[in-house]
């Protein structure tokens, strides 16, 4: 039944031709030779055979099948052919012209319209009921106008009805590839958020092994308790790395628990001292201030100064050549914080601040830009006049209004 049903609903035309058909053996049966000649008889047919065309193709041409209904129903009054079963193909297309949402609003009116003035016309062409009292003739017309009033009406309500369920789907069509669109932004976000975690764990905390490695290797035989130390800040170093992964793996595990049941806090204003203390203990000297009066910090914002001094840091140990002396600045000002890390030596390549760097290169400084734009912060990497590499934020402390 349903393969049925949406076979006629793929073929309309195909329907409206069968009742045509239908309509037109009824209207057969009422065709026969009159008085009035054989003329009269063939302008029948002619009539009932153009209001089955109008049935047969309502959908498919229904302004055109309006029009050609209106010539025939003027035809009839003009050659005084009376009312035959065809004409209820008029009461067909002003539905369909009504109901129809790719119908121009003209035609519809105009459908009303015949609607409206057709049963006046036609008991004044013939004259029906001209003995009768005259609140009958008006009965009487009435009683004709309503349904095809009605229909009409019926056909505008189904065409609003339809317009509305249109807007609808296209609504949630439209909510949909929103949400869509969302989604993938959203993706976007965490991927790029995920990044930027790693990039600042993974470059700092090797390139902190790496420098240990360097120098336990060079005074091996020389100093073997500095090599010592050496190892302990790579074992103490690597099980930080593993610690703030684990965080990081944490976060992706939705309503899972790593296998101590707790994970590391998020890095903060408060652990930038061991920071410096484990960059010192690389071989960095480094000069650490904290400026007016500190307060609490939203979290988003004490990981973002936590990260940029990490990764300034790190590229002061890649770029800054040897005897490379850093500052780090944390300043409390009014409404925002103001941080600034510069360091003393030789600075990197100017496509590495200005264009993101090539081959890899430059993205510490991406992740920078992307968590202080994040807060509504602004950032500002380049060379010192003197010589060096300066790294300058500010981080509002308040939400913006």
């Amino acid at each position: 039944m349903q393969r049925l049903y949406d076979f006629l609903r793929r073929h309309p035309t195909g329907v409206d031709s069968f009742w045509a058909v239908v309509l037109l053996g009824f209207s057969s049966l009422s065709i026969v030779p009159v008085s009035a000649g054989i003329l009269h008889t063939a302008a029948i047919v002619v009539v009932t055979l153009g209001l089955c065309l109008v049935v047969a193709l309502r959908r498919k041409a229904p302004v055109q099948m309006l029009l050609l209904t209106a010539a025939i129903g003027v035809g009839q009054l003009i050659f005084g052919i009376r009312a035959v079963p065809a004409d209820f193909g008029m009461v067909v297309i002003a539905y369909t012209v009504a109901s129809a949402p790719g119908v121009p609003r003209w035609a519809s009116r105009c459908a009303l319209f015949g609607a409206l003035v057709s049963p006046t016309l036609t008991f004044w062409r013939y004259q029906q009921g001209a003995q009768a009292p005259l609140s009958m003739r008006i009965i009487s017309i009435a009683l004709i106008t309503v349904p095809f009033v009605l229909v009409w009406v019926l056909g505008d309500s189904m065409r609003t009805r339809r317009a509305y369920w249109a807007q609808l789907e296209e609504r949630a069509t439209r909510l949909e590839k929103e949400r869509e669109a969302q989604s993938r932004i959203a993706v976007a976000a965490e991927r790029a958020r995920i990044a930027r975690e790693l990039h600042d764990v993974v470059a700092h905390n090797v390139s902190v092994m790496v420098v240990q490695a360097d120098g336990a290797a060079y005074v091996l035989d020389t100093a073997p308790e500095q090599s010592r130390q050496a190892l302990e800040t790579i074992s103490g170093t690597g099980r930080q790395a593993l610690a703030e992964m684990r965080r990081l793996l944490g976060i992706l595990r939705t309503g899972e628990q790593a296998e101590s049941g707790e994970y590391v806090p998020q890095p903060g204003v408060e652990q930038l001292s061991d920071l410096v203390d484990q960059v010192r203990g690389a071989g960095l000297p480094v000069d650490f201030r904290t400026e007016g009066e500190s307060r609490d910090l939203p979290s988003s914002v004490e990981l973002t100064v936590y990260r940029i001094v990490q990764e300034a840091l790190t590229n002061t140990r890649k770029h800054g050549g040897p005897d490379v002396r850093a500052t780090v600045r944390v300043s409390y000002r009014g409404d925002d914080l103001e941080l600034l890390v510069e360091d003393d030596g030789r600075g990197a390549q100017q496509e590495y601040y200005e264009d993101g760097g090539a081959d890899g290169l430059g993205h510490g400084l991406i992740g920078m830009r992307e968590r202080v734009g994040m807060v509504g912060g602004s950032l500002t990497a380049g060379p010192r006049p003197g010589g060096g590499f300066r790294i300058g934020a500010v981080l509002p402390l308040k939400p913006a209004r």
